[in-house]
């Protein structure tokens, strides 16, 4: 990403200082400190959007609430959830990562469980494939 910014700059410098020429070349010598600002606003922008891309990337920012929200449908469509208990999630890079709790039948066996757990998986990864990893872990719940 820097690259690119870089190139861009790279491409836009030459355009500015042409237009400080020209108006220093024609008498108007405050074109010359206006294209130098309009460059240092460019490659400003460029830092600030290079800084901010690594830093959410650092910190391990979570999903924004829209795409929390259809996880949480996709989950409650589940049959024998009975309750979301817990939904995490967190961006590296490109990829999410999500941890979810949820709440069963207590009275379920731990094969049963162990299947609604696994259907809650393959249906988030199924639908969201920019998810890497996703665990899920069942509550019991007295019925």
């Amino acid at each position: 990403m820097a690259d690119a910014w870089h190139h861009h700059s790279d491409a836009l410098s030459p355009i500015g200082a042409f237009i400080g020429i020209l108006g220093a070349r024609m008498g108007i010598m405050i074109l010359d400190c206006v294209a130098s600002l309009v460059i240092c606003i460019f490659i400003a922008k460029a830092a600030f959007d290079v800084f901010m891309d690594a830093t959410n990337k650092m910190v391990d920012k979570s999903c924004d609430a829209q795409l929390i929200a259809q996880m949480k449908e996709i989950i409650a469509a589940e049959t024998g959830v009975l309750n979301i208990d817990d939904l995490r999630t967190r961006l590296f890079g490109p990829k999410i990562y999500v941890d979810i709790e949820i709440s069963a039948d207590g009275n379920l066996s731990l094969n049963e469980a162990h299947t609604i757990a696994e259907h809650v998986h393959d249906n988030i990864e199924a639908n969201f494939t920019d998810v890497k990893h996703c665990m899920v872990h069942v509550n019991p719940k007295a019925l």
